[in-house]
């Protein structure tokens, strides 16, 4: 009789905590339900930093251990200082990081072992949109490329890709998403 191998770790992740998650999400859906925040401040010029302190998820308040700062800034050419990535670079991190998580975590679940993974990203914006000099150039990005260099057993890439689609950023990108905005005195 050969002890069955109990795997509580894969590609980093804590699969006890991340299979009780989902158990706790199927037995009860509400709980997947969460809300993330972000408050900002401009910092005068091109800058601004966004604070992150919490979340609600499961059910409940999250607090960050500490808040996490994130800043912006604007390269010279649009009038910035260049001392942090600009907001759609931020974007693209965002990207990256959620694809990133989402494959690796879903990699996990599935039993792929993943032994390196990096990605580079490319997306392009014409500024004239942005710089309102015409109406019919999109103010944002027409177009993003990832691509992903991962080691891993090469039968696990085409699954891989399929996994990396769960990513709620990609998803907000391909699907959008509605924002309202309010503004007010204060």
């Amino acid at each position: 009789m050969t002890a069955e191998k109990h795997v509580s770790r894969m590609n980093g992740i804590d699969l006890e905590v991340l299979k009780a998650t989902i158990g706790a999400i199927q037995k009860d859906p509400a709980l997947g339900a969460c809300r993330f925040r972000a408050r900002n401040a401009w910092l005068g010029g091109t800058r601004n930093c966004s604070t992150i302190s919490g979340f609600h998820g499961a059910g409940q308040e999250m607090v960050h251990a500490e808040p996490f700062l994130l800043n912006a800034d604007e390269p010279a050419v649009l009038a910035g200082g260049d001392k942090a990535a600009n907001p759609v670079e931020h974007l693209l991190n965002a990207l990256a990081g959620c694809i990133t998580t989402s494959m690796v975590a879903h990699a996990a679940v599935h039993g792929i072992s993943i032994d390196e993974l990096e990605s580079e990203l490319e997306g392009d914006i014409d500024l004239r949109g942005f710089l309102g000099l015409d109406p019919a150039v999109p103010k944002g990005y027409t177009n993003i490329r990832v691509k992903f260099r991962v080691k891993t057993a090469p039968e696990n890439l085409a699954l891989l890709k399929e996994l990396a689609a769960f990513s709620p950023v990609y998803n907000t990108l391909v699907q959008g998403a509605k924002v309202e905005i309010d503004i007010e005195a204060c």
